[in-house]
């Protein structure tokens, strides 16, 4: 069975805060030009997508580097749904799989769209330390693995982008924005095919594939 993990690229759909607004407007019509084509404008980071190494460090790789297989995970899900706003998901979570990926299931998704997604929970700093020395990609179904900025944010959060550095600086990969990972099972095959820019990262169909 195939489940459907991606939120839909719409006009003025959530972007990461001053991240490039999307817009989808009609460019040709049936009736006037004989066939319908849509003009699309976003940013690399629209919607469910992947971050490339080059998005946070100067000398990253980009997703140009990556060979096609590099994304399709044997991913492992992890339960975090427990956890409150902002609230980072401790290193204990990270388990000590053969997996190729963990799957944070914080259920934020169900806030999409709305301001209280940029209110996510997010890796520490040590959980996302353990990523790497488990040698884990990591996807999220939140903005960020990282705190997003907000009047509500902590004095004691991670500054800037720590859990993104430790990851794409060890040359590992994250998917954000995912959605309806209570869907699949506490294992399964995630799909995540890029479009085919070479950047920094770009929009992905996240598919779980899971036993019927």
């Amino acid at each position: 069975m195939h489940v459907d993990l991606t939120h839909p690229i719409e006009t003025g759909m959530q972007t990461y805060p001053d991240d490039p607004a999307v817009a989808i407007r009609a460019h040709a019509s049936h009736d006037e030009d004989g066939v319908r084509v849509d003009a699309i404008e976003c940013g690399s980071h629209t919607g469910t997508h992947v971050d490339a190494p080059a998005h946070t460090e100067p000398d990253g790789k980009t997703l140009k580097a990556f060979p096609l297989e590099r994304f399709v995970f044997d991913a492992v899900r992890i339960d975090c749904r427990d956890l409150e706003a902002r609230e980072p998901i401790p290193a204990a979570r990270v388990p000590d799989s053969d997996a190729d990926l963990v799957a944070c299931w914080t259920g934020w998704d169900a806030h999409w769209g709305t301001d209280r997604y940029l209110e996510h929970p997010s890796l520490s700093p040590a959980a996302a330390e353990a990523c790497v020395e488990r040698g884990f990609d990591v996807a999220v179904d939140a903005l960020n693995p990282d705190p997003t900025p907000t009047d509500n944010a902590g004095e004691d959060e991670p500054d800037g982008f720590q859990a993104h550095h430790a990851l794409l600086g060890d040359d590992l990969l994250i998917l954000e924005n995912l959605t309806n990972l209570g869907a699949v099972e506490d294992r399964f095959e995630l799909r995540a095919y890029p479009l085919a820019l070479e950047g920094d990262g770009a929009p992905v169909r996240a598919v779980g594939v899971v036993n019927e």
